[in-house]
């Protein structure tokens, strides 16, 4: 295992398997049997891989409660010359995982940082799904304040982009439904894809609209890891007649629609997503009242 220079050491970002224990690459094979130190988000996972691939290293914790304090001694361990690998649960770590404040520690104290990729739930998930993949966001777990949530729900509907994001199954089908309330105003056949238990024996990938897939998985309760895949809009400001979604625009206002509803009309009715139609909206308030003003 090569390090970056003399007294200093290296930080690899090792993906390992979702589910398949085959899915293990030769290289992170290597990486990891040759660590001077494992970092592992749950000990007991990492072991049963480890234990896996015939490699005895008994790996530290490194999880969201206690990153900050851990730093410091990962950090003398690199100023050592030491090798340090950092696994998730699983998948690639640092995507909805811990890591982030370690990598940086370790870019600023000029240490090397070598990713060694592999598989990834958000990549697996988007494939499979059937939708465009470039461009595409990763939302992560959504907040759970209300009001958070509201406006992480509000952008995965007016996103002209595919959205992938991560659920519990447990709160899969409330996620849905928040979805498909959002989507029947805006984008009624907007596409969705649950992709469950990916690369492991009970792979499901669920193909629909958000209210099938709520009233899917009503009737057949996840379990599992899940991934959500959302098409976007496919719409942006441009995508309609500019025009056209003015003169939308001046007539919801003119039958006394509210800003907020108004936009919601027009985006509806021109296929733009919300926030271009909100603009339009609002460009459309502001002449009127510069008419009235003269």
């Amino acid at each position: 295992m090569e390090r970056t220079r003399t007294g200093s050491g290296t930080l690899y970002i090792v993906s390992t398997p979702i589910g398949n224990l085959t899915d293990l690459s030769a290289r992170a094979r290597e990486t990891l049997a040759a660590a001077d130190h494992i970092l592992a988000e749950d000990t007991r996972r990492a072991r049963v891989l480890l234990s896996h691939i015939g490699v005895a290293a008994r790996p530290t914790s490194l999880h969201a409660h206690n990153e900050a304090g851990r730093i410091a001694r990962v950090r003398r361990w690199l100023a050592a010359g030491d090798s340090v690998a950092l696994v998730s649960d699983a998948g690639t770590p640092l995507l909805s995982d811990p890591g982030e404040r370690l990598v940086n520690a370790a870019i600023g104290d000029g240490c090397g940082v070598v990713p060694v990729p592999g598989p990834s739930a958000i990549l697996a998930g988007l494939v499979a799904s059937g939708l465009p993949c470039v461009p595409f966001t990763f939302m992560g777990f959504l907040p759970r304040k209300a009001g958070r949530r509201a406006r992480a729900l509000e952008r995965i509907i007016d996103a002209t982009e595919t959205t992938v994001l991560f659920e519990s199954p447990s709160r899969l089908a409330g996620l849905l439904d928040e979805l498909a309330a959002r989507a029947e105003t805006a984008a009624p056949e907007r596409r969705i894809a649950v992709c469950r238990e990916l690369t492991k024996v009970h792979e499901e990938v669920f193909r629909g609209t958000p209210a099938e897939g709520a009233r899917h998985f009503r009737k057949n309760p996840p379990r599992g890891e899940v991934t959500v895949v959302v098409e976007g809009c496919g719409v942006g400001t441009g995508g309609a007649d500019a025009a056209a979604v003015d003169a939308l625009a001046r007539e919801a206002l003119d039958a006394g629609m509210a800003p907020t509803v108004a936009a919601r009309e027009v985006a509806r009715r021109s296929g733009v997503a919300r926030g271009a139609a909100y603009e339009a909206v609002m460009r459309a308030k502001g002449e009127a009242g510069k008419g009235g003003a003269g």
